[in-house]
Order: structure tokens, then C-alpha cells, then sequence
């Protein structure tokens, strides 16, 4: 019976102390969107996450041809 004595005060001090967190929580905007992530998931990101992390490829329209006059560009022999 003595444990309740202690027990009521902690268990009061722990519960004031989640009460302050979720309002925290929820002055910082915690739980604002609460759609977006459940339908965020739905979406396919990781085309747009491959293209980013590959360069882009040069196709023969965008290059240049040369001027009759210029030299051939410098080979590295590396």
C-alpha cells in the first residue's frame, strides 16, 4: 500500500510531462498535414531520383558540327 504513495505522484509528474510534449508537438506543426504523408507514400518518386543522379547525354542534334577551318580537338593519350 505505501508503493500507491509514490506510484500517484510519478504517474501524475510522467502524464503532466506527455501533455506538455503533445502540445509542443502540436504548436510546432506536428500534425498539420495528416493526409499528405498517407497519400505521399502512393507516389512513385524514384524515376525522378534516377534521372537526377544521371548526367545528361548528349545526342548528335545538340552537338556542333566543326568550322571548316578548326582542328580537330586534342586526344589525351591517358
Amino acid at each position: 500500500m505505501e508503493v500507491i504513495y509514490s506510484l500517484i505522484p510519478g504517474m501524475t509528474f510522467f502524464g503532466l510531462l506527455f501533455v506538455a510534449i503533445l502540445v509542443w508537438a502540436v504548436r510546432k506543426g506536428q500534425y498539420e498535414d495528416m493526409e499528405g504523408n498517407a497519400s505521399r507514400i502512393l507516389l512513385d518518386d524514384d524515376e525522378d531520383a534516377m534521372l537526377a543522379s544521371q548526367p545528361e547525354k548528349k545526342t548528335q542534334k545538340e552537338e556542333t558540327p566543326p568550322e571548316p577551318g578548326d582542328k580537330p580537338p586534342a586526344k589525351n593519350s591517358f
